[in-house]
């Protein structure tokens, strides 16, 4: 995992997705469009309001395990539970390792004005490019908004820098703070409209964070 006092690496280069160009739609526009269709949003949340349990995301979006995470175990979570509803996530970014995760973070942040959060994130995690590389270009951006239906790009990009979007980021750091997140990805999770505690996750897989979440749903 990614701690936020670290500077780039060779795993930066080899963990992450290969990132879209200028000239190229981004990886996965599809499979991410499949994975979140039916499933509602709500600003950083995805899932049902009536989800028994909550999963909290602490991530960088320039952190290649946490773009792992996203890749490798995220649509296993949201295919057995939040699809289910019986559980919601919600994406409380970070920015840990430098501008181009404000950007990122801003971007997102943007995004979930019109409920498509998940889907930028997703998109933004399958074509990482090297951290702090001058890869979040507007034109990349606009090539990712352009692959999420129902997206206004212009109005994402414009809302990046509004005051709701600097609430949300600073609401996240503060939520960050409090649950002690030290490194991403970090989770935190627990029943619905209760207190959150940190969850220990020593893999990146489903097995290291299922057990958490089925023994919160049997009570």
């Amino acid at each position: 995992m990614r701690r936020g006092v670290l500077t780039a690496t060779v795993l930066a280069l080899v963990l992450a997705a290969p990132a879209a160009t200028a000239s190229s739609a981004p990886s996965g526009a599809a499979a991410v469009a499949a994975l979140f269709r039916g499933i509602p949003q709500h600003g950083v949340v995805l899932g049902r309001s009536t989800a028994p349990v909550t999963l909290v995301e602490f991530a960088d979006l320039q952190c290649p395990y946490c773009a792992r995470w996203e890749r490798d175990v995220l649509p296993e979570i949201v295919r057995r539970y939040v699809r289910s509803g019986k559980v919601r996530l919600v994406f409380s970014g970070v920015a840990f390792l430098g501008p181009e995760s404000l950007t990122a973070l801003r971007t997102v942040l943007a995004a979930g004005s019109q409920n498509r959060l998940w889907n930028v994130v997703e998109l933004l995690y399958l074509n990482q490019g090297r951290e702090n590389s001058g890869w979040l270009t507007t034109s990349f951006v606009r090539r990712i908004g352009a692959a999420v239906h129902g997206l206004d790009v212009d109005a994402m990009l414009a809302r990046r820098s509004s005051a709701a979007v600097e609430r949300q980021r600073a609401a996240a750091t503060t939520l960050a703070q409090a649950v002690g997140v030290y490194e991403t990805p970090f989770f935190a999770v627990g029943l619905t409209n209760t207190s959150l505690r940190p969850l220990a996750v020593d893999a990146l897989t489903a097995t290291a964070i299922e057990p958490t979440l089925d023994a919160l749903l049997r009570g």
